[in-house]
């Protein structure tokens, strides 16, 4: 049966940073082994990747702008959270070309690629527009910008060609590289957006999340209104998913430099009275301000301060940009800009910012010598999650935390998980708070994500949906796991392997869900790629005698939280310092021996923290109490307090009890740990 499949949410092609290669004015059609639909940083990987494999390549792009946030102001690459040793294949090559680059012209970066450490890499966004440029013209992938996705044309399962604006284009197996999943969704293939529930893939982040502190300001107008800014005044159940994405923003490449420096555009119709609830934050006390990289060239790039109450990011107004149409995607553009120069506008004018903060972001302009066709200001709006598609495995926490080994791997990911503010609540009787981060989810020694393996299976669609498309950016995910895959460095490594997979399953005829994983397996490795989980330190949470806070039965009200360190595991709860007595923590312990054991306690000191959580501990017939001082600070590169000695029974079962009946601060419920006491 042959299927027409019109696209009704086409993406916009307002955004753009520098014309890589020419594009044709006439209508254009093309025929090839592989096309890729989306020059993302994934894009353009797998377009490299399969013509590299002998198969002819087009790189279709729907706005002028090739290289998605890699080269339209991102240029502090997230691999520094990463284990390094894994991130190899064209993402090391991308960044030894860019090293290169400064090294021909007498720079000296601040690290050296080879090293593979927790450096911070940076660079220049018109650097990286070059060498992406020399390595798609090395690989002779034709590169078409300005071809936006109209409809594609289907027989059975496959699709057999796409039309754009300008043409019609027929390949043998397709890629779907954008950051929206706009080809997947217009091939019929089945997808999702926005938030999980917990029970759905029992995950302990989806659902709400409110790990920052509640504003002590007023979110309603004088007539009862909420005030600009605010999302919405009912978030939802808890344990409830939505239809909410993490918050997108604008990376800013910027410079006090003077012979380099241009002023910030005044914003248009720019209203004070828009920005009344951050003023009032600030008067509480607050500060709102963006995160600043050092780059290259004595600049920076301005980033959303995930910590930050108000930054960079528009929170709310990015719902609805994947299944929007051209004209929509470019209202939502337009409106994050807007905010962008008003939001800068504010920081450097109101009377209400210290004049301290004002002078900061007053030395601050946009740089003369980056995105000159587009008024210097960046062109990529930091898509930071779109649609996901519901594939044949479905990643989520606990692949990422317990669960990382996979038998078809295709890349190793280990950025933190890490989700941007979903929504901002004004609260009925006082109070505003935002809504949605996941604070970077990492262990601690050393100081990045957990390693886990993506399967092969989570780039592809069911077989039922389509048999000759690969989706390595909008991948088969919950929104805990795309927190994160999402970021340029893994996007780039799935883009090189599904170019791998493309060519391959194009060159023997067969559906991508056919294609035998050991061949697969064997070009990755020679590309580069590394497919082996690293040898880490042991995590703590896994030291013999440890229960981590995952493991124990939570009874009441508690809040998941990584906002202080160290802690761990994956994170910590606290009872939110409300001392009602409702709130157990029950762990589980089953001595190897009959005998004394020394208590440990992990916790973040703080002064802040309850100074009396009690605990209780019963093992047979014995039952001991102690009290915890949480504001103690733990031992000199420990991360866990000695808080007492207990007698504990063989063959049955150690109950240990903590509460927050009474207590006066912040009860911090992180892990245990029995250590057998030496004689």
């Amino acid at each position: 049966m042959r299927q027409y499949i019109t696209l009704l949410f086409s993406p916009t092609v307002v955004f753009s940073l520098i014309l890589l290669i020419t594009t044709p004015t006439a209508v254009a059609a093309g025929n090839a082994d592989v096309i890729v639909y989306g020059a993302t940083p994934g894009g353009f990987c797998a377009a490299i990747a399969a013509s590299r494999e002998g198969a002819s390549v087009i790189l279709l792009e729907p706005t002028d702008h090739i290289g998605g946030m890699n080269t339209g102001g991102l240029s502090f690459s997230d691999s520094n959270q990463t284990v390094r040793s894994t991130v190899m294949g064209l993402f090391d090559e991308w960044h030894t070309r860019i090293e290169s680059d400064y090294d021909s012209r007498g720079i000296r970066l601040p690290y050296q690629v080879s090293v593979k450490d927790q450096s911070k890499w940076t660079y220049e966004p018109h650097v990286a527009a070059r060498i992406t440029r020399q390595m798609l013209n090395e690989a002779n992938v034709k590169v078409l910008t300005e071809h936006v996705l109209k409809s594609v044309k289907k027989e059975g399962s496959k699709i057999t060609s796409l039309m754009t604006n300008k043409g019609t284009f027929s390949a043998k197996v397709f890629i779907d590289a954008t950051y929206e999943g706009d080809l997947m969704a217009a091939a019929g293939v089945d997808w999702t957006i926005g938030r999980e529930g917990r029970a759905e893939f029992k995950e302990s982040l989806a659902g709400k999340q409110y790990p920052k502190h509640m504003m002590n300001i007023d979110g309603f107008s004088k007539e009862g209104k909420p005030l600009p800014f605010i999302t919405t005044t009912d978030a939802g159940a808890e344990e409830a998913g939505d239809s909410n994405v993490m918050v997108y923003s604008f990376r800013l490449c910027l410079t006090e430099k003077p012979e380099n420096r241009v002023q910030f555009p005044e914003p248009a119709n720019y209203d004070p009275t828009r920005f009344e609830v951050m003023r009032r934050y600030v008067k509480s006390g607050g500060n709102v301000g963006w995160d600043l990289y050092p780059l290259p060239g004595d600049k920076f790039d301005g980033n959303n301060s995930i910590g930050g109450q108000f930054s960079l990011g528009l929170v709310g107004a990015c719902n609805g940009w994947s299944e929007a149409d051209q004209a929509g995607r470019a209202a939502i553009w337009e409106a994050h800009k807007q905010y962008t120069l008003e939001f800068y506008h504010f920081l450097t004018t109101d009377p209400a910012v210290p004049e301290a903060i004002r002078n900061k972001y007053a030395k601050l302009g946009l740089c003369k010598d980056e995105f000159p066709e587009y008024g210097h200001f960046s062109p990529a709006l930091y898509v930071r999650e779109g649609r996901r598609m519901r594939g044949m495995y479905v990643i989520s926490q606990k692949d990422i935390l317990e669960q990382p080994e996979k038998e078809d791997p295709i890349v190793i990911s280990s950025f933190p998980i890490d989700s941007h503010d979903c929504q901002r609540i004004a609260l009925e009787g006082g109070g505003v708070i935002n809504e949605g981060t996941i604070f970077p989810v990492r262990r601690s020694f050393p100081k990045q994500g957990y390693a886990y393996q993506i399967p092969y299976r989570s780039i592809l669609p069911k077989p039922e949906d389509c048999t000759n498309l690969l989706v390595p950016v909008a991948l088969s995910c919950t929104h805990v796991g795309i927190s994160s895959i999402r970021v340029e460095p893994t996007w780039m490594i799935l883009g090189q392997s599904a170019g791998v997979a493309a060519a391959m399953a194009a060159d023997a005829h067969v559906n991508v869900q056919d294609l035998p994983y050991p061949k697969l397996q064997e070009r990755l490795l020679s590309q580069g790629q590394v497919l082996e989980l690293p040898d880490v330190p042991e995590d703590p949470s896994k030291l013999p005698g440890v229960i981590d806070d995952a493991d124990a039965e939570l009874i009441g009200s508690w809040k998941r939280s990584t906002n202080f360190k160290p802690h761990v595991g994956s994170g910590y709860v606290h009872d939110d310092k409300v001392a009602d007595g409702k709130s157990q923590a029950i762990f589980r312990f089953k001595a190897p021996t009959s005998g004394k054991y020394t208590l440990k306690m992990a916790y973040s000191a703080h002064e802040t923290r309850a100074k009396n959580v009690p605990i209780t501990i019963s093992s047979g017939s014995h039952e001991k109490q102690i009290e915890v001082d949480q504001t103690l600070p733990l031992p000199e590169g420990e991360l866990f307090q000695t808080v007492g000695s207990v007698q504990l029974e063989s063959g049955v079962e150690t109950v240990i009890t903590i509460s927050n009946t009474g207590t006066n601060g912040f009860v911090i419920i992180d892990a245990i740990q029995f250590t057998p006491l030496t004689k």
